[in-house]
């Protein structure tokens, strides 16, 4: 009979095997991804529908398709859904609350209501926020990071972590240095990495992808409130 030690190495070369298309697939969508935001300027809702679309949804199609690896799918299991939007809710009122209270340090502006629910602007732009966070967390959390923690199952959370964060990362530099300058490159890309390494640890500790989804909308329109 084959002993232990042969069928653990027997199943991580499967598992290798498996994800061997992992990083090229990656760098490809990197790529493509950059010289489409750098060669065209299409509005934002046809990037957060078409292009995000094109670009990181079709890639982890095709990934799961020619790998059969569900795990990726499974993250978006419709048990998940409630304890998801929940959790999304709270993480996100977080997220929301400690971006609203900096906003306000900074400019020290005064606090007044605003009746923002009543707008159709605001749905308008939470619906893009809703696209956004879905295929962004489908591209860095639910593929990236799943097929990171089976590949690298040794790999300590923190360094999952960390190297979630920083794909998460080299996808948003370049972006934020065409939308900004100065201290304000160091001030994005700082609040960009607290916010990457905050998902990234949400998504290890619950594999769910709704809950990355709503907290991201919330956050992301939090930062459209107050002009980040």
């Amino acid at each position: 009979m084959p002993s232990k030690n042969t069928k653990s190495q027997r199943k991580n070369s499967e598992i290798l095997s498996r994800h061997i298309l992992f990083f090229p697939l990656l760098t490809l969508v990197l790529v493509l991804w950059l010289l489409y935001r750098s060669l065209f300027q299409f509005p934002v809702w046809f990037d957060e529908t078409v292009g995000k679309a094109l670009f990181f949804g079709l890639p982890v199609w095709v990934y799961v398709t020619v790998t059969g690896y569900e795990k990726i799918i499974d993250t978006f299991s419709s048990y998940k859904l409630q304890e998801g939007l929940l959790l999304g809710i709270a993480i996100g009122g977080i997220y929301g609350f400690v971006m609203s209270i900096l906003s306000l340090a900074q400019s020290g502006a005064a606090v007044e209501a605003v009746m923002l629910f009543d707008s159709p602007d605001f749905w308008r732009e939470f619906s893009l926020a809703m696209l956004t966070s879905f295929w962004e967390t489908l591209l860095f959390f639910s593929f990236v990071m799943t097929v990171l923690m089976e590949k690298y199952k040794k790999w300590s959370m923190l360094k999952t972590v960390f190297f979630t964060a920083v794909i998460f990362m080299i996808f948003h530099i370049p972006n934020t240095l065409l939308r900004f300058s100065g201290v304000q490159i160091l001030s994005q890309i700082f609040i960009l990495s607290l916010f990457a390494l905050g998902q990234a640890l949400l998504f290890y500790d619950r594999k769910n992808a709704y809950a990355l989804v709503l907290s991201q909308a919330i956050w992301g329109m939090v930062l459209l409130v107050h002009a980040w």
